[in-house]
């Protein structure tokens, strides 16, 4: 015996933030950036047997004024890296990137001066997907876990509280060297 009996039907309750982060969820538009052998495997999600449409992202857009979600597959060379970041910065907010392969993620193999030793030295990343290279079920479920993400995000002041309070605690935060048990 809830309010929802009370109602008369076709209503529907909900917050703003819900009904924002439920639209936001479904109607994301990947960019891509494919720069190596990852990308093979971001294309192959993309396809038939995989089927990203059933979460409304079927089509990769080629301009990124027409996407909110960067997948970045594959090595960022030194030279790529300013090209990166101007598509992250002309991709419209709000803006999420996934890092997918161990190379995008830490550089991999490459431990060298021409490779970016992980993307996030760039741009910020919101999901890291490891592998060399990743299943595209293993991109899927990075793109759900996304979904959740974004979908629980909050909105205007909120997301400003909850941004300070997780500032807040990595300050406090005890640093790695001084931690102890099983770490050291």
């Amino acid at each position: 015996m809830g309010i929802e009996e009370k109602l008369p039907s076709g209503f529907l309750l909900t917050t703003v933030e819900q009904a924002a982060g439920w639209v936001r969820k479904s109607s994301l538009f990947p960019a891509t950036f494919g720069l190596a052998c990852c990308a093979i495997e971001m294309m192959t999600t993309g396809a038939g047997r995989y089927d990203l449409a059933r979460f409304g992202m079927e089509v990769f857009r080629g301009s990124p004024r027409q996407a909110d979600l960067m997948i970045v597959a594959g090595r960022v060379s030194q030279k790529m890296a300013p090209v990166v970041r101007q598509v992250y910065d002309q991709m419209a907010n709000p803006k999420w990137v996934i890092s997918m392969g161990v190379c995008a993620s830490s550089g991999g193999m490459f431990n060298n001066y021409a490779i970016v030793q992980g993307v996030d030295h760039i741009i910020p990343v919101d999901i890291y997907l490891p592998g060399c290279p990743p299943r595209p079920e293993m991109l899927m479920d990075a793109i759900l876990k996304l979904h959740e993400q974004i979908r629980h995000e909050k909105l205007g002041v909120n997301k400003r509280r909850a941004e300070e309070e997780a500032e807040e605690q990595a300050l406090q935060a005890v640093p790695t060297i001084d931690m102890k048990g099983l770490l050291r």
